[in-house]
């Protein structure tokens, strides 16, 4: 089974499950979204849309902010293609411990989604993370993804492999490789059993190849669409290994492993 770790809901649906077909991708994670830079037609609308991205990873998000659509088109994707489509949900990082708790309960355990994600603590924040590590503990250790390009730091990655460290049987997932601190991410990773690296957004095929060639059994296949494409995240993954073992559990067999599928 060829499984997309890391994608966002598109506009429409019927895009990104044409996306996928071509990859030759069985199902992929869900995430929900504010932004939708697949709607933008020229430069300015993209901008636009890319605005709503960077108040998110930078934690300058006010109010509802989009949540309620976005969480409504998740919803919406899932209900019309659960044959395809892996639902994650993230969770607000200002909350407080017992409201994390309680918000993991109600919106992602009850409705029935498969893991949490994809979190975007501001950079220097990555901390707010563990009271979402102790409830997806509480609930069978669902995994738990965190947004690894930029802002996030050097220091957020150590700071995420330490509370890994702390919540040793949920697993953790940095997204895009952790950015332009790949080689940081690998070493952490390396050092730490429950911490995975999602592969999408590689700025170049080396860091993937050695990723793979370290981590085997915890790198994922993604692709960020529609901010990537999982054809060529696809073809990024069978460019650095062989037929076989490897390439089977990078493309789909170690996030199965992980959702019990």
């Amino acid at each position: 089974m060829i499984i997309d770790a890391h994608s966002h809901v598109h506009d429409p649906v019927e895009t990104h499950l044409r996306l996928l077909d071509d990859a030759g991708a069985d199902r992929t994670v869900l995430f929900p979204t504010r932004p939708h830079p697949e709607r933008a037609t020229d430069l300015d609308s993209l901008r636009q849309e890319m605005s709503v991205l960077e108040r998110a990873v930078s934690g300058r998000g006010t109010g509802d902010d989009g949540h309620a659509t976005a969480w409504r088109e998740l919803d919406d994707a899932l209900a019309a293609h659960p044959d395809r489509f892996i639902g994650f949900g993230s969770v607000p990082l200002s909350l407080s411990e017992d409201e994390v708790a309680a918000f993991v309960e109600r919106e992602i355990v009850g409705r029935g989604l498969r893991g949490i994600g994809e979190l975007t603590p501001p950079p220097g924040r990555a901390g707010r993370v563990e009271p979402v590590l102790a409830a997806a503990h509480d609930h069978g250790d669902l995994p738990v993804v965190v947004h690894g390009f930029a802002p996030t730091t050097e220091e957020d990655l150590r700071t995420l492999a330490t509370l890994a460290v702390r919540h040793p049987s949920v697993p953790l997932v940095v997204s895009q490789l952790g950015g332009l601190n790949w080689m940081t991410a690998i070493e952490l990773a390396k050092e730490t059993p429950n911490l995975y690296l999602e592969l999408s957004t590689a700025y170049i095929v080396f860091a993937v190849r050695l990723a793979v060639r370290e981590l085997p059994e915890r790198t994922l296949f993604g692709s960020d669409a529609p901010y990537g494409d999982p054809v060529l995240a696809r073809a990024t993954v069978e460019r650095v290994t062989a037929p076989g073992q490897v390439r089977d559990l990078v493309l789909g067999g170690n996030l199965a492993r992980l959702l019990n599928l």
